[in-house]
Parts: C-alpha cells; sequence; structure tokens
C-alpha cells in the first residue's frame, strides 16, 4: 500500500497534547519547561504529552551534533519533525484553484495551479481532484503519508459540517463539499473559509506568531476579515464571524450582493471600484487592472473612488479595534497592489473612528500571494488532523 493511502491517528489527540504540539510547532525549538511555561501546563503534563510524539517521530530533539542528551530530566529544545507527515491544501478562486504539498511545517514542497473551466461544483471538485491527483503522485518521493486535504472557499462556509452555505463568487448555496471531495480524492478533508485559513497560518507562521489578539483583514475581491481572540481563530456560533465586508457604513451607500447598502465591500472591494468608476464616467472600465491604471495616471474620478474605498476600510478596522481591542490589525489580499492610493485615507479613517486607547491597535501591511492562501488551507489540514481547537 502506498504510503499516501495510509490511515494514521496523531499520537497525541488531546487538548494537552494538540497544545504542547502547536507551542512546538509554532514556536520551537523549546525545551519542555519553556513549553510549560507558554502553556500553563505543569511540567509532568508536558512530559507526558512530548513522549508519544517523540516515540512516533513527530517530535525530536535538536541538538546540533555537538551536544549529548541530557542526562536525568531532559533539557534538550524539542522541535517538531516537518518530514514526519504531508498536507495538500487548495485556495479556490473565481477563476483558478491554487494547490500545494506542504510538510508538517507548513512549508510549502511544491504548487501546482490549474484554470477553472467553470464554477459549478462538479467543476471545481474535479479540478481539484485532478490537482491532487498529481500532488499524491509527487508525495511519493517522500516516503511519508499525505494525512489530509483542506479545500478553503470565500462565504459563508461550516467547517465543522463541511458545507459551504453561501460563496457569492462561485455562486454557492448549500454545497457538501467535503463529503464530495472526500469521494473524489479518499483523502480526510476540511473545508473552511478562505480568508480563517489565511489566519490560521499567519498565527502559526506569520506576522500573528506570539500575539493573542489580532484580525487579518484581505482587500481585493471582496473584504474579509479573521479574527484571534486570546489565541483562538474566532468562527462563530454559526461558523460566520469577522465579517467586516458586511459591516453597513452608510445606509444610503451602493447595494451589496447580501442584500444591504453600504456595505463596506460594496464601496471597497474591486468590483465596487471599478462600479463607481463606471457610473461616473458613464465610460467601462476593463477590470480591476484598468481601474488602477487609471489612478496611477491620475484620473481624478479614479482616484476618487480608491480613496473612498480606503475610507470604508478604514472604518471596518476601527469598528474591529473598538470591539476587540487587538495588538495589532494585518492588511493583506491582492487590492494591496492600489494601497499606496487609499493608505492615506485608510489611516485617517481609522483614527477618527477608533476609541480611546483603541488607537493603539498596529495596522500593519503584509502581501500574501495566493499560493499562500493554499498554504493556509494546509495549516486547516493539520489542525484537523491534530485535533487541535486551539487555533
Amino acid at each position: 500500500m502506498s504510503p499516501t493511502n495510509l490511515v494514521e491517528t496523531f499520537p497525541a489527540a488531546t487538548p494537552a497534547g494538540s497544545l504542547v504540539f502547536t507551542t512546538a510547532l509554532s514556536q520551537g525549538p523549546l525545551s519542555r519547561v519553556e513549553i510549560a511555561r507558554r502553556t500553563g501546563l505543569s511540567s509532568a503534563a508536558v512530559t507526558r504529552a512530548v513522549r508519544p510524539l517523540m516515540d512516533t517521530g513527530y517530535v525530536v530533539e535538536d541538538l546540533d551534533g555537538s551536544t549529548p542528551p541530557a542526562v536525568g530530566r531532559p533539557a534538550n529544545p524539542v522541535r517538531v519533525n516537518g518530514g514526519r507527515a504531508l498536507f495538500i491544501g487548495v485556495k479556490v478562486t473565481a477563476d483558478e484553484v491554487i494547490a500545494v504539498l506542504a510538510d508538517l511545517c507548513c512549508r510549502v514542497r511544491t504548487a501546482r495551479h490549474a484554470p477553472l473551466p467553470g464554477r459549478t461544483p462538479a467543476e471545481v471538485i474535479s479540478t481539484v481532484a485532478t490537482l491532487t491527483a498529481g500532488l499524491l503522485t509527487e508525495a511519493q518521493a517522500y516516503g511519508v503519508g499525505v494525512r489530509g486535504l483542506a479545500v478553503a472557499v470565500s462565504g459563508d462556509v461550516d467547517r465543522a459540517a463541511g458545507v459551504v452555505r453561501y460563496s457569492p463568487f462561485l455562486d454557492w448555496r448549500d454545497v457538501d463539499l467535503a463529503a464530495l471531495m472526500e469521494t473524489a480524492t479518499g483523502l480526510p478533508v476540511t473545508v473552511d473559509n478562505d480568508v480563517r485559513a489565511l489566519t490560521v497560518a499567519e498565527q502559526w507562521f506569520g506576522s500573528g506568531v506570539g500575539r493573542s489578539d489580532f484580525a487579518l483583514v484581505t482587500v481585493g475581491a471582496g473584504i474579509g476579515c479573521g479574527l484571534v481572540v486570546h489565541g483562538r481563530v474566532v468562527a462563530g456560533a454559526h461558523g460566520v464571524a469577522g465579517e467586516i465586508g458586511h459591516l453597513s457604513i452608510d445606509p444610503l451607500g451602493p447595494l451589496c450582493h447580501c442584500g444591504n447598502r453600504g456595505c463596506v465591500e460594496a464601496i471597497a472591494s474591486d468590483s465596487a471600484i471599478v462600479r463607481r468608476i463606471e457610473e461616473e464616467t458613464g465610460r467601462p472600465v476593463g477590470g480591476p487592472a484598468h481601474a488602477l491604471e487609471l489612478a496611477r495616471s491620475g484620473n481624478p474620478v479614479a482616484c476618487a473612488a480608491f480613496a473612498r474605498a480606503g475610507a470604508a476600510i478604514g472604518r471596518g478596522i476601527g469598528a474591529v479595534a473598538n470591539l476587540l481591542g487587538p495588538e495589532c490589525v494585518i492588511i493583506s489580499g491582492e487590492g494591496l497592489a492600489a494601497y499606496d492610493l487609499f493608505a492615506a485615507q485608510i489611516r485617517d479613517a481609522f483614527a477618527t473612528t477608533v476609541f480611546s486607547t483603541a488607537a493603539q491597535c498596529d495596522v500593519i501591511t503584509r502581501p500574501l500571494p495566493f499560493e499562500q492562501w493554499a498554504r493556509g488551507a494546509a495549516a486547516t489540514a493539520i489542525q484537523t488532523f491534530i485535533g487541535s481547537d486551539t487555533f
């Protein structure tokens, strides 16, 4: 039997075991004493959690070759053995699928892209299955199994049920994607919102490492937001949380696809900016790239549309800061290509909106290409495999 077809259970799928593992994964190498300090677990509990992880090769002692193993109570740092297992992460956009093969430390080993022939569930599933089959073949060279597949899509996603409740860009409603993908690929499948998946990767490996409270806001085709509160990614009771894109900031504003008026997304998304320029000029705009070109050439209508978008984003971020008081807000997404056109408006609207000490929240930018979103999906596959509820 090929290693990619083997079923393996994570050896420490308990709350303590998952916490120890994810702490070593995101912050290691760490000594057992330091893991205990950072997790709040007793040293004995950490030792019990580490033992089966080391016995099965998921965690190893971090020796440089010059220092012999410690005698008595182990003091050598431990780290996650990234090569112990592989995972596939997939990001679905409106016209393309990006898939990555990542190791247990979420390092991307290889990536593949494929255009979507259409947006129906059958067409997306077929494209994802083809990419997955290719990555499973490549995984055989590593001699370890692929333990899970995760698919990240935009919209309202019920991760627990594996169902895409509503994805406006794919025009899907109530698609049981996890079950369909498991049938198509033979792998355990996790389905999650794309921004939430990206937030997991940022918390483990990016700008969120070491932060207990932060928000990730993505700008581009839509306006998304992932939230980390007290060290946990917030999904909400019904799988919807952090939807600042559908925060109505202007009751008389443009109609949003959600049915409300004046949502941040209806003002600041790529399509909203294009639509605004077309309405003001009476001329067609050939998509977001053309809108950006018009603004950079000094077209006053285009410049005003981007400035209006920045103000809407700034107000949305300010609302997040007021509600949650995060340490920082990370802005990412393909819309960052136009950041210089609306950065000042974001800052000004944020400063006007935030209350009191919420203004201490840092606002930083972090460009992340779509392969990083697929890596975020791989992080959620790892999360499912290790049984973690800490992120």
